[in-house]
């Protein structure tokens, strides 16, 4: 079986972090996102992909090649920005008329693909939407499903307190050849507003719950919550033989350390850290439930707390960072500055006064 993967999105809630690579390739745990989207398709019975891409396109393609995880890889690469609809329609050729995977490229789940497409099977209908319970559906797009596991009402993004239900399209979908007939070709649309609805009022839309986990990470809680999941799940040491931590440093469980990481005395790392390749600590730090992009240094003193460093970015000393910041790639933050929470800096940036409001600084 084919799958198509859309991965032509901007990733703009989670600039300046997005201006200088795809969502795809954002690390988790030290690993690239689309890495772990592939392994779980490997693990479904999917054989080829087809990579829907257009955001830094190139990097994507050059990071993954022809082939990876024992999977054919294909790129389907449009001129302009066609919506998730719309990608899917231009990857048509390469679908080869058969039943194929649909998932969006930026969520992390242990979904089991195979219960997904036998469910498909079993059902007969011409789309099957796997489906996921959350608190607040606001943010997605929601269900009604029937007995018989038909959906027969399907809501994009409704209002607060106005959801059918708290059952969410989890970006994951089987779907028959024929539905790419609903999709006009060339044109910008979104499968859950503009097919889905009619699917579901043809009774032709089936919902598949699953439990377990899931996340999406387009927002930097959901990236940090994935990165601590993935720590959690990983039978990963906390360090590995091309690093250097000083023999008074603390790891605190679960962390990883990429290679030619430095720490140094009396600083505490972790719990649910990823440090990536060539990251250099200093003294007395303190690092909590966060991701730190290879190349960053961060100097004596300085404390890091669900917040996020961008590739050889650099703190200083006694600098704080606070939660929900985000500190893009190069940027560097000066002696004592505090970044409050919910900051981005963008790449390149130069910060020499705290910021005690949340703000983009450019």
């Amino acid at each position: 079986m084919k799958a198509l993967v859309l991965a032509g999105g901007f990733g703009t809630r989670l600039r300046p972090l997005s201006c200088s690579r795809p969502k795809t390739l954002f690390p988790l745990a030290n690993q690239p996102l689309i890495d772990y989207t592939l392994q779980n398709l490997v693990k479904g019975g999917v054989d080829t992909v087809v990579l829907s891409v257009y955001y830094m396109a190139e990097n994507i393609v050059r990071y993954l090649g022809p082939t990876k995880h024992d999977l054919g890889i294909l790129y389907s690469r449009e001129q302009r920005p066609l919506g998730k609809g719309g990608g899917i329609k231009y990857a048509e050729d390469m679908l080869n008329g058969q039943a194929f995977v649909v998932m969006n490229g930026d969520i992390v789940t242990d979904l089991d693909l195979r219960r997904l497409i036998n469910y498909h099977k079993e059902k007969g209908g011409l789309a099957t939407i796997a489906l996921y319970q959350v608190r607040d559906p606001s943010r997605y797009g929601c269900v009604e499903l029937d007995n018989e596991g038909r959906i027969t009402r399907f809501v994009e993004k409704p209002e607060p307190g106005s959801a059918p239900s708290n059952l969410i399209n989890a970006g994951i979908y089987i779907l028959e050849p024929e539905v790419l007939e609903y999709m006009p070709p060339g044109k910008k649309f979104d499968t859950e507003e503009d097919v889905f609805p009619i699917l579901a009022e043809e009774g032709k839309l089936f919902g598949f719950e699953f439990h377990g986990y899931w996340t999406d990470i387009g927002v930097p809680e959901e990236y940090l919550n994935a990165n601590a999941k993935l720590l959690a799940n990983q039978e990963k040491g906390s360090t590995n033989p091309n690093t250097n931590v000083d023999p008074s440093a603390t790891i605190i469980k679960p962390c990883i350390l990429g290679e030619n990481v430095s720490i140094g005395a009396e600083s505490v790392i972790g719990p649910n850290v990823s440090l990536s390749d060539n990251v250099h600590i200093g003294k007395g730090c303190r690092i909590q439930n966060s991701i730190i992009f290879s190349g960053a240094t961060i100097e004596d003193y300085s404390s890091v707390r669900n917040a996020i460093i961008g590739e050889n970015a650099v703190l200083a000393k006694w600098v704080k960072v606070e939660s929900g910041s985000l500190i893009g790639d190069y940027a560097q933050i000066m002696d004592s500055v505090t970044i409050t929470e919910g900051v981005s800096i963008c790449p390149s940036t130069t910060i020499e006064e705290s910021i005690l409001q949340p703000k983009l600084v450019m």
